[in-house]
C-alpha cells in the first residue's frame, strides 16, 4: 500500500532541523501528494495510525529509499525510534537485517500511531516515495529483489577476486623491477578495485561490503574514482607502448590528458562536499562523457597512426572493449531502459555492470601484455648482452693488438726509465732515512740531557752534603738511593723506544718525592690514577712527563710568593688515556718576564719528541698547554697529553 495520495495520512513540510517534540504540537498537517517532496533545505514528515485487528502479532514493513528516513512508532505513552536509508550508515542503521525495510510490529489488537521523517541531502533523479507491505508482500519482494541481485552480486564478487588477484602478481612485478609501469598499473588497478566495492555497496552482497558503512563517501567518490583509473590507465599506456620513443607530442598530450582526469576527480569531490546540484552534475556528467569518448576515440586512432610497438594489439583490444563497454553504459545509464522488467538490461545497477564487463576484459588484455612484455624485456636483455659479448670480443682483439704495438714501442725506453727511476728514488729514500735518524738522535740525545740538568744534580749533592754534615747519616742515604734509582731508571730507559705508563710514574715519584726534600714543607704534589694495571695498558716515549715536570716546578712554582705551591698529576683511563699536569705558580707570561738561570728547553723537546713518535706510531699523544687565569689574574698553568687511536 503506497503512502502517496493515501487519505489517511497526513504531510507536513519543516526544516530539516525541527526534531520530533516540535512535530508532535504542529498544526496544518496536509493529504500526502506529490507536491511534498524532501530537498536539502527542508524535510517531510508523515503521520498515520496503523491497526492490529486480528488476535495474532502481525509485522507490516515500511519501505523507503529516501536518503535518510527516521521512523517513530508509539508503544504505549512511549515513541520507539528507528533509522534507516541510502546514506545512513551500516553501523546506525537500526535494522541491519533488512535492506530499506523498517519492521512495524503490531501486538494483537493494538493501535499505534507512526511519525515518518523523510530527509535528503541533494535532489535525487527519481523521487522515493515510501510504501507500507503485509509480511508476505516483505517476503514476495525481498525474494524478486534477491532474485534480481543475484547475478549482479556475484558478477562483482568475480570482478573483485580477479581485480586482488592481479594486484598481488602486479606488487611482486613492481617490488622485483620497481619500473614506474607497474606502479601505474596498481593504481588503474586499485581505484577499479574501489570502483567495484562501491557498486557492491549499492546491493545486499553479504560480504566485503565496507561502503554500506560509508554511503555518503561512496556516492560522492563514484564519480572520481572511475576519472582516477582513468588516469593511471593513460600514464600506464603511455610506458606500456613507450609512446615517447614513437611520437613526442602524442606522449606529451596523453600525460597532460591524464592530469586533467586528476585535477577533474578532485574538483569533483570538492563540489560535491560543498554543494550539490541534481540538475548541474546530470549535466555535467553528459558534457564530460561527450567531451572524453570522442577525445578518447581520437587518441585511440593516433596511438594506431603512430605506434608500432609490439604490444599495440592489446592495447586495441582492451580499449576497443572499453569504448564498446562504455558507450553502452552511458546509454543504459541515461535512459529508462534497464527499469524495463522485459529488457535484456533489467537487473541491479546494470549501468555499472557492463561498464566493469568492460574494465575486466581490459585488465585481463593488459595483464596479457604485461606478461608478454617480460618475455620481450627478456629476449631485448639476450640480445643485448649477445651483441656486447661480440662488440667486447672485437674490442679485446683490438686491445690486444695496439698493446703489442705499444709495447714494442716502449721496451726500448722502459728498463731506462725504470733503473733512473730506482737510483733516484733509492737516492731520495737514504736521504729521508738519514735526516729522520740524525733528527731521531738529536731529539734523543737533547731529551736525556734535559732530564737531569746540571742544576738539579748540584742540588741534590749540595743537599746529601748537608744531610752528611749535619749527622743525618740515615736521611743522607736513603736520599742518595733515590737519588741513585732516578738516575739508574733515566739512564735505562733512555735507551728505550718505548716504556709503559706505569714505569714512567715510578720514576716521576723519584723525581718529585726528591724535590719535595729540597724545597721543604712549601711544597705539595698530587697523583691521581685509578690503578697501575690499567696505566700498564698504554705505552708512550720514554722521560716524556719528567721535563714536563721539572719546568712546572722551576718555572712556575719556584718563582712564586704562594705560601703554598701545589702540583697536581692525574692519570685519567676512563676512554682513552689523559694525563693532566697542572701547577698554582706565577704562569707563562709571568715566567716569561723571570731571568732565568739557563734556558728552559722542556717544551720544545718534548713538542718535538712527540712529532717524531706520532709519525712512528699508529696511535699518537697530543700536547696542550692552558693557562689558567681569573680577572686577567695568573692562577696556574695545566698541560694535558691526550692519547688516541
Amino acid at each position: 500500500m503506497s503512502l502517496l495520495n493515501n487519505e489517511e495520512v497526513e504531510v507536513l513540510r519543516t526544516d530539516p532541523k525541527t526534531t520530533f517534540e516540535e512535530i508532535q504540537t504542529k498544526t496544518g498537517w496536509k493529504q500526502y501528494n506529490l507536491n511534498y517532496n524532501a530537498t536539502s533545505k527542508t524535510a517531510i514528515w508523515l503521520k498515520f495510525q496503523i491497526e492490529n485487528r486480528s488476535d495474532d502479532t502481525l509485522h507490516n514493513y515500511l519501505y523507503s529509499k529516501n536518503h535518510v528516513t527516521t521512523i517513530f512508532q508509539q508503544n504505549g505513552n512511549a515513541f520507539k525510534k528507528w533509522k534507516d536509508g541510502i546514506f545512513v550508515p551500516l553501523s546506525k542503521d537500526t535494522d541491519k537485517a533488512t535492506d530499506f525495510f523498517t519492521e512495524l510490529t503490531l501486538a494483537p489488537f493494538q493501535k499505534s500511531q507512526i511519525y515518518v521523517k523523510l530527509k535528503t541531502y541533494h535532489q535525487p533523479r527519481v523521487n522515493s516515495y515510501p510504501t507500507l507491505y503485509s509480511g508476505k508482500g516483505y517476503i514476495k519482494y525481498s525474494r524478486s529483489g534477491n532474485k534480481n541481485q543475484t547475478n549482479t552480486i556475484a558478477f562483482i564478487y568475480f570482478y573483485t577476486i580477479s581485480l586482488l588477484t592481479i594486484i598481488l602478481f602486479t606488487v611482486v612485478f613492481w617490488l622485483r623491477m620497481s619500473a614506474k609501469l607497474y606502479l601505474y598499473y596498481l593504481g588503474y588497478l586499485f581505484f577499479q578495485l574501489l570502483y567495484g566495492l562501491i557498486i557492491l555497496g549499492r546491493t545486499a552482497g553479504p560480504i566485503g561490503n565496507v561502503f554500506q558503512y560509508f554511503p555518503k563517501l561512496a556516492y560522492n567518490l563514484n564519480e572520481p574514482i572511475q576519472f582516477a583509473f582513468i588516469g593511471f590507465y593513460i600514464f600506464f599506456i603511455n610506458h606500456l607502448l613507450t609512446i615517447k620513443k614513437y611520437n613526442k607530442s602524442l606522449a606529451r598530450v596523453l600525460k597532460y590528458f591524464g592530469y586533467v582526469c586528476f585535477l577533474y576527480a578532485i574538483a569533483y569531490i570538492f563540489s560535491t562536499y560543498y554543494f550539490h546540484d541534481k540538475y548541474l552534475n546530470g549535466l555535467l556528467f553528459s558534457i564530460v562523457r561527450i567531451i572524453i569518448l570522442p577525445l578518447n576515440l581520437a587518441l585511440f586512432v593516433w596511438i594506431l597512426l603512430k605506434v608500432k610497438h609490439p604490444l599495440l594489439i592489446f592495447f586495441i583490444l582492451g580499449q576497443s572493449f572499453f569504448f564498446i563497454a562504455a558507450a553502452l553504459a552511458s546509454y543504459v545509464g541515461s535512459s529508462a531502459f534497464h527499469y524495463d522488467s522485459e529488457s535484456i538490461v533489467a537487473f541491479t545497477e546494470a549501468p555499472n555492470i557492463i561498464f566493469q564487463i568492460g574494465l575486466l576484459i581490459e585488465v585481463y588484455c593488459f595483464s596479457l601484455a604485461l606478461g608478454h612484455n617480460v618475455f620481450l624485456l627478456q629476449k631485448e636483455k639476450e640480445d643485448t648482452s649477445y651483441r656486447l659479448i661480440v662488440q667486447l670480443r672485437e674490442n679485446q682483439t683490438l686491445q690486444e693488438t695496439m698493446n703489442r704495438e705499444l709495447d714494442e714501442k716502449i721496451n726500448e725506453k722502459t728498463d731506462e726509465l725504470i733503473q733512473l727511476y730506482s737510483e733516484i728514488e733509492m737516492e731520495k729514500e737514504q736521504k729521508i732515512k738519514n735526516d729522520f735518524n740524525q733528527k731521531i738522535r738529536e731529539t734523543e740525545m737533547i731529551a736525556l740531557r734535559s732530564q737531569m740538568n746540571p742544576h738539579f744534580i748540584f742540588n741534590s749533592l749540595s743537599a746529601i752534603k748537608h744531610l752528611m754534615m749535619t749527622f743525618r747519616k740515615d736521611d743522607a742515604i736513603a736520599y742518595l738511593d733515590d737519588f741513585s734509582s732516578l738516575l739508574r731508571g733515566i739512564l735505562q730507559n733512555s735507551n728505550l723506544k718505548k716504556i709503559t705508563v706505569e714505569e714512567e710514574l715510578e720514576i716521576l715519584e723519584l723525581y718529585l718525592s726528591l724535590e719535595k726534600n729540597r724545597m721543604g714543607k712549601e711544597f705539595e704534589y698530587n697523583i691521581y690514577f685509578s690503578s697501575r694495571e690499567e696505566l700498564s695498558q698504554f705505552n708512550i716515549p720514554p722521560l716524556l712527563l719528567q721535563p714536563i715536570v721539572e719546568n712546572a716546578i722551576w718555572h712556575g712554582l719556584h718563582p712564586s710568593l704562594k705560601f703554598k705551591k701545589n702540583l697536581t698529576i692525574i692519570f685519567e683511563t676512563s676512554e682513552d688515556l689523559k694525563i693532566i699536569i697542572e701547577d698554582n705558580g706565577i704562569g707563562r707570561k709571568e715566567s716569561s718576564k723571570k731571568k732565568k738561570l739557563h734556558n728552559s728547553m722542556g717544551s720544545t723537546i718534548v713538542q718535538d719528541r712527540l712529532t717524531l713518535y706520532n709519525h712512528l706510531n699508529d696511535h699518537s699523544i697530543h700536547l696542550k698547554t692552558t693557562d689558567l687565569e681569573e680577572d686577567e689574574n695568573a692562577l696556574g698553568t695545566r698541560i694535558t697529553l691526550t692519547y688516541q687511536y
